[in-house]
């Protein structure tokens, strides 16, 4: 028999979400017959699945002891040399500059190869590394929680990402972001010169889930979402024929910048999958010119009121392609 004291990390969720983070060796169908047949409880008297955990409660699970995983912090955690370019940190959260070429945690179905790389080389791996470094994380008083991601960005694309350092916060982080009160702005390079010095673009888009590829239609078709893509042009390079674009997200979908700009004749430079220009990697530009540079947050009340009204830019100098648009 195990027991676990629920801390604050624990509190606020679910049983079945607890026990499926806590005992990670338990099949689901057999967690839920436990449940029912009172082998795991709450407070020594019988639960229901959904009962929300508070700080204080005992869970107690009768359950074979091959079903949990002993966790080891006397490994890389603490003998990792931490790499990291922190834009903001407070008790709750950390803001990353995530540069092209870094897998932001592993496992990811949409990207290429993300299961053959080494959890400790991806972003989520330093920054739980670089809190328990710091003495603020400790998997071994953790039963549920570990410092997560609350935004993605792919592998090839670098920019902001925002790490939640308890439950609660990356609760009201997640559905901040859900309720719109986070604002990323985007900087990209196009090929070619923009019709307009200033649009905002409406298609539907379709995700093949198959080819982990998007396309982009003017036209609604079946399966696909409606995206709307704000852009204003900063900049011209008349030697290359290319143009520094300010981006602006209306709604976030998978490679929805990449696809529709390929969509419309501009596809970006580096490209790999959209609008291929092979002379671009001739050039040497292997990543896609695109950089979620700026966050701005939106927050009128909660656990992160404090962050209201805030923004946060990345460093110019890790932004690559601005060296093509030198008057920007």
């Amino acid at each position: 028999m195990r027991q676990f004291h629920i801390e604050k990390n624990d509190s606020g969720q679910r049983l079945d979400k607890f026990v499926t983070k806590s005992v990670r060796g338990l099949p689901t169908s057999l967690m839920y017959k436990y449940i029912r047949t009172k082998r795991i409880k709450v407070n020594g008297k019988r639960a229901e699945q959904k009962q929300m955990l508070e700080v204080g409660d005992l869970v107690e699970m009768y359950i074979p002891d091959e079903f949990f995983e002993e966790v080891s912090v006397d490994g890389e955690l603490s003998r990792v040399k931490v790499n990291l370019d922190i834009l903001y940190e407070d008790e709750n959260i950390l803001l990353c500059d995530k540069h092209p070429g870094i897998l932001a945690h592993t496992g990811d179905k949409d990207e290429k190869g993300s299961r053959e790389i080494p959890e400790r080389e991806t972003l989520i791996f330093h920054i739980q590394a670089y809190l328990y470094q710091k003495g603020e994380y400790d998997p071994q008083k953790e039963h549920s929680f570990a410092p997560a991601l609350c935004n993605r960005i792919d592998r090839n694309t670098g920019g902001i990402v925002i790490a939640a350092k308890n439950a609660e916060a990356l609760r009201a982080m997640n559905e901040l972001i859900r309720e719109g009160g986070v604002h990323k702005t985007y900087l990209c390079a196009v090929h070619g010169r923009m019709p307009k010095k200033e649009d905002v673009l409406s298609g539907y888009l379709f995700k093949n889930t198959k080819t982990k590829t998007v396309t982009v239609s003017k036209s609604p078709t079946r399966g696909a979402k409606e995206i709307k893509t704000g852009y204003r042009v900063l900049s011209v390079n008349y030697e290359h024929d290319l143009s520094l674009l300010e981006v602006r997200l209306f709604t976030g979908r998978t490679h929805q910048i990449r696809a529709h700009m390929d969509a419309i004749g501009h596809s970006l430079l580096g490209e790999g999958k959209y609008g291929v220009n092979k002379e671009d990697r001739t050039l040497g530009w292997r990543h896609q010119a695109l950089y979620s540079y700026k966050v701005d947050f939106a927050v009128p009340d909660g656990h992160l009121s404090y962050l209201n009204g805030r923004s946060f830019t990345a460093n110019r100098v890790g932004i690559r392609f601005l060296s093509l648009f030198p008057r920007y």
